[in-house]
């Protein structure tokens, strides 16, 4: 048996274990790897020993006597039981399909997606599962994971996995046509949905924070979110500058490149613009860089600013990382008078008092330690950075900067610090990007954050993919009515560039911003690819939460929703429920994601196509609804792009009938109250 062979069926009998038997060693702490920041200790004595009564549930009684003291001692040391014994020996990363063990080829694809999630190129905090948004986890603990692995390799096509905030409830009898698995995350009764809250119940072992995409295993790192923030960038700077050539050389500032923030470096250059993303974190500046989305990193501000005028007067596409403080890098532009044309925040300010956004004055391990220690004095910290941060915006806005939410609750967290943020009106004096750009362009069309993974893990396998997206395209292109003609032709011009830009870290990945017909067609060509041989292995199909109908946030998603509406979730849920009998392989539902919990819910899926009639059926019915749900919301809620999209659509599609609004004329409404 060859060396591969044995280490192959090595990780499959491992898999099979599940919760092994007996005690492995303890695990050293890696200080090379980054780690998430000790939470706050958020429990008192008593429910200190219920989250260890809860933690040893998961094992046999006759290691509880070691556990208990070791649980403890993680319990204070992190604020979390994270159960760092247990994590594998075994590289985790998105395998091909096949070296899974599996009963139901579902089910492998399944773990491959999960497998990608905690991949160490992936995660930003892999040894605490957490994926990306400094809190956004797959699970809870590593006997969560150990578990849920050994479920997928026994499950067949006739069960159904329970997960419960990470927690995997069991298999139970299904259907074939049901969902393989069920994820929910953070479903808290509403009045225990405050941040406070899921400290808490999250040290307690009860509940956990999913994010969007971490917790539906549906990550697939920055690549997740670059098509996105390259319509996005772009379309800002077609805002301010009508022509490419305006374009060059004008200045994007902005901060984060942990999980999704990553990605706008590399947008902003794709876009053609000198861009300055700061980030305190020296290793996930070191991450973006080794990768590739990082063109050079600066920790001095003097020599930052000395290679941003050299690059604005060659007109350069750079993208530029600052390691340290943003606010420190706004008040040096100001100082240098240096112009920044557009700017936003991309920090995890959904997470403001536990690592997702660092005050001014302080290093990243000095604010740690005052994070756990203090945190009322780190909270008043942030609070004034915060303002001063706003001030900055609000002195380059007022010079002609083009400033941009983008969806992170940095204008909700500084709002609420007490900053000059808002209106007389009470609304915020800047938009959001899903306000001013991605709602009416995108998400009223149709248009949204398609995905699909190859599960071969073949290169040449993605290369396939985007060859037949490409067709897909190009032929809808032909007789596409001209309201989304520069959505398709920014589209295609990204999937012809796609494996020039290098945008796969992890598993063999596209995204693809498309609307109904354009997923629908693209995954037929796949299915049929499959089913002829010339793609090697299944493909999963998803999409980010952050697409047309998964996602109720009144602070992004629905941000352009203005009927009152967008303050309830019953798309989201409904988007959830109707992709689960409409044949999506699985399924899941979050409190939180993006802006914050008990700020939004949002919804995903994952669909294994694998070359049958089956699957072809299946991506007809669910794709069809999992977009036009979301339209048909917004037409409802008068947008005309919406109103236009869902028109279109009951044209051609006879079985669909949508209510309509019936527009009101506002002179009829003056003088009533």
């Amino acid at each position: 048996m060859s060396n591969q062979a044995a280490t192959e069926l090595s990780f499959k009998n491992l898999v099979l274990q599940g919760i092994p038997p007996e005690l492995p060693k303890q695990k050293d702490y890696d200080s090379k790897i980054n780690h998430a920041p000790k939470r706050k200790d958020s429990l008192n004595p008593e429910e200190k020993k219920l989250a260890i009564r809860n933690a040893l549930r998961y094992f046999d009684t006759k290691h509880h006597p070691v556990l208990a003291k070791e649980f403890a001692e993680e319990l204070i040391a992190y604020g979390r039981i994270y159960m760092h014994r247990f994590r594998p020996d075994y590289k985790i990363y998105a395998r091909p399909i096949n070296e899974y063990p599996h009963k139901s080829l579902q089910a492998a694809a399944i773990m491959h997606m999960l497998s990608n999630n905690l991949d160490y190129a992936v995660a930003q905090h892999p040894h605490e599962l957490i994926t990306y948004g400094g809190n956004g986890a797959v699970f809870q603990n590593w006997a969560q994971y150990l578990i849920t692995m050994q479920y997928l390799a026994n499950m067949t096509d006739e069960q159904t996995l329970v997960l419960y905030s990470g927690h995997p409830a069991g298999l139970f009898p299904s259907h074939k046509d049901a969902p393989r698995v069920v994820v929910t995350n953070g479903m808290m009764i509403p009045n225990y949905s405050k941040p406070d809250d899921l400290e808490k119940f999250n040290a307690l072992g009860v509940t956990q924070y999913g994010q969007m995409t971490a917790g539906s295993f549906m990550y697939i790192g920055p690549q997740g979110i670059v098509h996105g923030t390259t319509i996005t960038v772009m379309n800002a700077a077609r805002k301010k500058f009508h022509t490419e050539e305006e374009r060059k050389g004008k200045l994007f500032v902005t901060c984060g490149l942990g999980g999704m923030s990553g990605a706008q470096p590399k947008a902003a250059k794709i876009a053609g613009l000198v861009s300055i993303t700061a980030e305190i974190n020296p290793k996930a500046v070191t991450t973006r860089h080794s990768q590739g989305w990082v063109d050079e990193v600066f920790a001095n501000l003097d020599e930052l600013i000395a290679r941003v005028r050299v690059a604005q007067k060659n007109k350069e596409a750079v993208s530029i990382a600052y390691q340290g403080n943003v606010v420190d890098l706004w008040e040096k532009l100001l100082q240098e008078d240096v112009m920044v044309d557009i700017g936003t925040d991309q920090t995890s300010l959904h997470n403001p008092w536990a690592g997702g956004y660092y005050p001014q004055g302080l290093t990243l391990e000095e604010s740690n330690v005052l994070m756990a220690e203090n945190p009322a004095k780190f909270k008043e910290e942030v609070q004034k950075t915060l303002r001063a941060h706003a001030n900055c915006v609000n002195k380059f806005a007022n010079k002609g900067m083009y400033f941009f939410d983008y969806g992170n609750a940095f204008l909700l967290e500084a709002s609420r610090a007490g900053a000059d943020i808002l209106e007389k009106n009470g609304d915020f004096k800047y938009k959001s990007y899903v306000q001013d750009i991605l709602g009416p362009m995108c998400f009223d069309y149709g248009f949204g954050p398609f995905r699909w993974v190859c599960t071969s893990a073949n290169e040449n396998d993605l290369r396939k993919t985007d060859e037949l997206a490409l067709i897909v395209l190009e032929e809808i292109y032909k007789t596409a009515p001209k309201e989304i003609q520069q959505q398709l032709m920014d589209n295609i011009l990204w999937i012809k560039n796609a494996m020039q830009n290098n945008l796969v870290v992890g598993s063999q990945a596209r995204i693809l911003y498309a609307d109904s017909e354009g997923r629908i067609k693209i995954a037929k060509a796949i299915n049929n690819a499959i089913k002829e041989g010339k793609i090697t292995a299944p493909v999963v199909l998803g999409r980010d939460h952050h697409d047309v109908s998964g996602t109720d946030s009144p602070y992004r998603e629905t941000s352009n929703i203005y009927d009152g509406s967008k303050f309830t979730a019953d798309m989201a849920v409904q988007n959830f429920v109707g992709d689960s009998f409409r044949g999506a392989t699985w399924i899941s539902l979050h409190n939180g994601g993006g802006v914050g919990w008990g700020e939004v819910i949002n919804g995903g899926f994952g669909l294994v196509l694998d070359g049958t009639a089956d699957a072809e059926r299946r991506l007809e019915q669910m794709l069809f609804w999992d977009v036009n749900n979301g339209i048909s919301r917004r037409a409802w809620a008068r947008n005309d792009e919406a109103l236009f999209a869902i028109k279109r659509e009951m044209s051609r599609t006879p079985n669909l009938k949508v209510t309509l609004p019936n527009l009101v004329n506002d002179n009829l409404l003056e003088g009533l109250f």
